[in-house]
């Protein structure tokens, strides 16, 4: 998947402005505009990573000088406590973005996650698990390669690649 496609900032955008809107009143009532902080995401449960770019597109759309780090890739298998994401700069913009980052990466592992599981159940034999159209409307390109991410196959992306 590239991430850096125009898809990817459109989406990245639209999730902020739903979730901002005209801006993050909490945040800046509480925390001074040029304070810095350190933060990790961690894994809760056994997991897939899944979608780990999206998380730093959304901190960077808040802050460009954003410095966002993964210390597994995606498709790593990790244990909880596992950290996925180390992210340094704008305090105000890491809580600003947290829980919109969260979000898509617990989606995103999630699928990825639960592919590994059907896929592993299979081992040895000659089934193939395969993701369908049934998607998030506007989400399917990640949902679909996450699945691939999870080590299932995609049947097709659409109406228009591939006949049923």
């Amino acid at each position: 998947m590239d991430w850096n496609a125009p898809y990817i900032d459109d989406l990245v955008r639209r999730a902020l402005d739903e979730d901002i809107g005209s801006g993050d009143a909490t945040t800046a009532a509480t925390i001074p505009a040029r304070a810095l902080a350190r933060a990790h995401i961690l894994a809760r449960q056994t997991l897939v990573c899944a979608g780990l770019p999206i998380a730093e597109g959304i901190f960077q759309a808040l802050d460009p000088e954003m410095r966002v780090t993964f210390p597994h890739n995606d498709g790593s298998f990790v244990e909880p406590g596992a950290e996925i994401v180390q992210i340094k700069g704008n305090a105000r913009a890491i809580l600003t973005g947290e829980r919109t980052a969260l979000n898509f990466l617990s989606h995103l592992c999630g699928i990825a996650t639960l592919t590994r599981r059907f896929v592993e159940q299979l081992a040895g034999t000659r089934t193939r698990i395969r993701d369908t159209r049934k998607t998030t409307p506007g989400l399917r390109a990640l949902e679909n390669t996450r699945v691939k991410t999870g080590g299932g196959a995609n049947h097709r992306f659409g109406l228009y690649d591939a006949i049923l």
